[in-house]
């Protein structure tokens, strides 16, 4: 299983926003939208070895979970506006423990730091991080959960909140990319890992 944790730093935690200014007025929501795509959307199926939480700490607060979980994903198509209905919807649900929106589609209140520890539990945390170590010259351990920033780094506050879990520090490269297409390089490099794996077996 592959994780991808997304904070969304001024991502509402509420329902109450168009799907026609996803760019503006929802906090830079379109940019969380194109990282669920990138996340599952293959030609012409849906990546179930994968999981996607975006942490949403924007107005009016407090912050919203939304796990994505591939193996139960249905409904998801490859554009903005309906993913944007789909996150609408599971932020209709009342805030309290995880429960399920719709199917594949969870919402919870947590925190970062509850968030991290979830994660934690099941594979080692890498962030990636500009200037970092190249990923594709570094070993990747089984179940990995990989932390990116919205269209914003993390803060210095964020950064410190997450070392106390020993992530890993990666790049995808030498230049400055969207956070979608970070996760889209992620994918690609473990996917030729494995196939690689199978060749070789």
């Amino acid at each position: 299983m592959r994780r991808f944790i997304v904070v969304g730093h001024r991502a509402p935690t509420n329902s109450d926003f168009t799907l026609d200014d996803l760019a503006g007025g929802a906090g830079r929501l379109d940019v969380l939208l194109r990282c669920v795509t990138a996340a599952f959307v293959l030609s012409h199926a849906i990546r179930r070895d994968t999981e996607l939480l975006l942490f949403l700490q924007g107005p009016p607060g407090p912050a919203r979970a939304l796990r994505f979980s591939g193996e139960e994903l249905r409904y998801l198509n490859p554009d903005e506006r309906s993913t944007g209905a789909l996150v609408r919807h599971a932020l209709l649900q009342p805030p309290g423990p995880e429960r399920r929106s719709t199917p594949g589609i969870y919402v919870a209140d947590l925190d970062r730091r509850a968030c991290y520890a979830r994660a934690a539990q099941q594979g080692p945390l890498i962030y990636l991080k500009e200037g970092a170590p190249d990923l594709r010259l570094a070993s990747i351990a089984a179940e990995p959960n990989f932390v990116l920033g919205d269209d914003q780094d993390l803060t210095p506050e964020e950064e410190a909140e997450l070392s106390a879990f020993a992530p890993t520090l990666l790049s995808v490269g030498p230049r400055s990319l969207h956070t979608d297409q970070c996760i889209t390089l992620v994918h690609n490099e473990l996917d030729r890992r494995e196939a690689a794996s199978r060749l070789h077996s």
